[in-house]
C-alpha cells in the first residue's frame, strides 16, 4: 500500500469526524508537544479535561493560532467555560483574560513542581563541581580524601533528590540519606521540595492551601529564589488547584498518546495527516 493510499483513506475516514466544535465545556487544558524534537516546532492541543477528549491539535502554539479556533467555537462555547489549566506561559493566561469572561486560570501545578525540581537540579550539579574543582587544587591528603567522600555522596543523586521521596526504591533512599549527610544544603532543598508537594496531595480547602504555601514561601525564598518568584508572579493561579484539584494530567496523558502516533506515522510530512490521525484516535465512530 503506498503513502498516497494511505492517505486518501485517511481523508475519507475524517469525513466522518463529527463538528469538532466542543459541546458542554466546562474545564479546558492547554498544552503544547514537539513536532520535531529538539527543533523548536510545537503544536498545541486543546482536551476536555472531563472527557480526557482531545479537542483540537493545531500547527502552531501562538497565541494568534490558537486564538482563531477558539473564536470559532463562539461566544456560546467560551462564555460556559469554568476553567482553565495550562502551564506557566503568560500567552495561555492572556488568551483566557481575553475570550474566557467566566474561567479561572490553574497553573498545572506539576509544571510548578517542574520548576523546583530544575533549581534543585542545578543545585546539585553546582555543588557536585565545586567538590571537583576543591580536590583538584587541594595539597593535604586529610582534606583530599574528606572532598572525596563528598563527591562520592553527591555522585548518582539526581534522582533519589528529584523523584518522589515516598517512591524511592531501597537503593535510592540509602543514596538520599548519603547525600543529606554530605551537603546541608541539598537537605534542606530537598526537604523544602517534598513539603510543596505534600502540601497539594494532603491540603483540600483553599483557605488551608494558601496558609501552607505562604509559609513555604517564606521558609524557601532563600533556597528557590527562582522558584519563589514564579510562585509569587502566579500564586492566584496556582492556588486556583484548591478550589477543585483541576491539573494537566490528563493532558500530559493524552500527549503521551499523540506522541506515539507521531512516531508510528512514518513516511507522513503532513500535518493535517498527523492532525487526522490524532483526532481520529478519539472521535472515530462518536
Amino acid at each position: 500500500m503506498t503513502t498516497e493510499e494511505i492517505e486518501r483513506m485517511l481523508k475519507d475516514a475524517s469525513e466522518v469526524l463529527p463538528n469538532l466544535k466542543p459541546l458542554n465545556l466546562k474545564r479546558l487544558g492547554l498544552d503544547e508537544i514537539a513536532l520535531i524534537k529538539g527543533k523548536g516546532n510545537y503544536c498545541a492541543v486543546l482536551i476536555d479535561l472531563d472527557t480526557s477528549q482531545l479537542i483540537a491539535i493545531l500547527s502552531g502554539r501562538t497565541q494568534e493560532v490558537i486564538k482563531k479556533i477558539l473564536i470559532e467555537w463562539g461566544s456560546e462555547v467560551l462564555d460556559k467555560i469554568e476553567e482553565v489549566s495550562i502551564d506557566l506561559w503568560q500567552g495561555y493566561k492572556s488568551l483566557v483574560t481575553e475570550l474566557m469572561p467566566n474561567a479561572q486560570v490553574v497553573a498545572d501545578r506539576f509544571h510548578v513542581m517542574t520548576q523546583i525540581n530544575k533549581e534543585l537540579d542545578t543545585q546539585r550539579k553546582k555543588e557536585k563541581r565545586n567538590i571537583e574543582e576543591l580536590i583538584k587544587k587541594v595539597n593535604s591528603a586529610s582534606k583530599k580524601y574528606e572532598y572525596e567522600q563528598i563527591l562520592e555522596g553527591l555522585k548518582n543523586s539526581k534522582y533519589p533528590l528529584l523523584k518522589n521521596e515516598d517512591s524511592l526504591s531501597e537503593e535510592q533512599v540509602n543514596k538520599l540519606i548519603q547525600v543529606k549527610n554530605v551537603s546541608p544544603i541539598l537537605k534542606v532543598m530537598h526537604e523544602l521540595k517534598e513539603k510543596f508537594r505534600k502540601i497539594f496531595n494532603k491540603t483540600n480547602d483553599w483557605y488551608t492551601g494558601v496558609f501552607k504555601l505562604g509559609m513555604w514561601l517564606s521558609r524557601a525564598k532563600k533556597h528557590f529564589p527562582n522558584s519563589n518568584n514564579t510562585i509569587i508572579r502566579w500564586f492566584d493561579e496556582i492556588i486556583a488547584y484548591f478550589d477543585n484539584g483541576t491539573t494537566s494530567g490528563v493532558v500530559e496523558g493524552i500527549n503521551n498518546k499523540l506522541k506515539l502516533i507521531k512516531r508510528s506515522a512514518y513516511g507522513f510530512r503532513n500535518f493535517d495527516n498527523f492532525r487526522i490521525r490524532c483526532l481520529l484516535n478519539w472521535h472515530f465512530n462518536c
